[in-house]
């Protein structure tokens, strides 16, 4: 994976271009056009020119992914990338991408999703339900009923047997969450919870309710990686990717050795051993929250707190994952209030590097104990039912 800027001889990689398209309720627009839209915006903040462009990645879209969105906007890539393994999808592609530019095989990179999930849901191109359908391994799950979402309220249910961990400390995300949502424009929810709301809501799938799960939305991302030469003629700063690291944990439960424990432990230890950094000098994380249970196990998979302590470090009323917090964490408001159009990896790295740049309206800009901008951020993306996991560490 990528080594720290300079080592070996390697060539640094920096992000230079991030966007977001429209996203939310976003009814009239077609998942090629929010690529599209996306793309356009994140070459536009680079400041670069689109022929600098000779990598593309992407996944969720197409019958050939990239092939066909590359197409789409009018880019013929020398390398390309995809690589889908979920919600991590992003961070494993930006570390491949990383070490690509690095090596000298690319230039520049481009990164896009997009996806109109809810729009599709409400015009009845598809239903309310995800299926990875019943072949290979998962031939012995499905004709239990064992869905996704019941396969990670098993998983919750085994960090509260084993380490005492409660409902409310749960719950705490959520609130969190929201409360960082309440300053950004861009999320669809932005009206305060308390942790009884979440707790008094409609059950899912035993312990979630419906505030634990992620909101469903329209929209996509886009991230523009480029090598050092290129960052003096860039809009901004440049946003260094420091450490990148991956790991597949399982498909099949019966194969996953310990539901306590997601492939973050491996793929941040990797990213913060190649990055020369630690978890305690990180000002803030970008993490993949699908289920509130997911922010907690991976807060301490990446070394935030021990084992087992991820209960009473996320309580709410130490107020830690806010954006004026001891560690904030999902400063967009996260897919439990933000946006989750689907796999949602790369909002995750388009809100690091805002963070960074500190371009951010001051009520949502992350600061340290001084009162200076951040330096050193993580992005930690998990696929499927903690199947696997990329994670990114950058840097200004």
């Amino acid at each position: 994976m990528t080594s720290a800027p300079g080592e070996h001889g390697r060539r640094k990689v920096a992000v230079v271009g991030v966007s977001l398209s429209d996203c939310g309720r976003v009814d009239e627009a077609t998942p090629y056009a929010l690529h599209a839209q996306a793309a356009r915006r994140a070459v536009a903040d680079s400041g670069l020119d689109r022929s600098v462009i000779d990598g593309f990645a992407s996944a969720g879209l197409g019958t050939l992914a990239p092939v066909e969105v590359a197409e789409y906007l009018g880019l013929r890539p020398t390398w390309v990338d995809s690589t889908s393994v979920g919600g991590s999808t992003w961070e494993v592609m930006a570390g491949h991408a990383a070490d690509a530019i690095a090596a000298g095989h690319a230039e520049a990179v481009l990164l896009v999703y997009g996806s109109t999930a809810r729009a599709d849901i409400k015009a009845g191109r598809r239903t309310g339900d995800l299926s990875f359908g019943a072949r290979g391994p998962l031939q012995f799950e499905v004709p239990y009923g064992h869905t996704l979402i019941a396969k990670y309220a098993m998983a919750a249910r085994r960090h509260m047997h084993t380490y005492g961990t409660t409902l409310e400390q749960l719950a705490s995300v959520a609130v969190q969450a929201r409360a960082n949502a309440a300053g950004n424009p861009e999320a669809m929810f932005r009206d305060p919870v308390t942790v009884d709301d979440v707790l008094s809501g409609p059950m899912i799938a035993d312990p979630f309710t419906r505030l634990h799960c992620c909101i469903r939305s329209d929209g996509g991302a886009a991230v523009l990686l480029a090598a050092e030469e290129y960052v003096r003629d860039c809009r901004t700063a440049p946003v260094w990717v420091l450490g990148t690291g991956e790991h597949v944990s399982h498909t099949s439960m019966s194969e996953w050795a310990d539901f306590t424990v997601s492939p973050a432990a491996v793929s941040g230890r990797l990213a913060f051993e190649r990055a020369g950094v630690r978890p305690a000098e990180i000002d803030f994380a970008e993490i993949y929250d699908a289920f509130t249970y997911m922010t907690l196990v991976t807060l301490e998979d990446l070394g935030f707190c021990a084992k087992g302590e991820g209960g009473p470090f996320v309580d709410a009323a130490k107020g830690r994952l806010l954006v004026g917090g001891e560690l904030p964490v999902n400063t967009d408001g996260g897919g439990l209030s933000a946006q989750h159009p689907g796999m949602r990896g790369l909002f995750l790295l388009v809100e690091a590097v805002r963070q960074l740049r500190g371009e951010l309206p001051e009520a949502r800009q992350v600061r340290r104990s001084d009162g200076t901008l951040p330096r050193l951020a993580v992005a930690s993306g998990t696929g499927g039912w903690f199947c696997s996991s990329g994670t990114v560490v950058l840097g200004r």
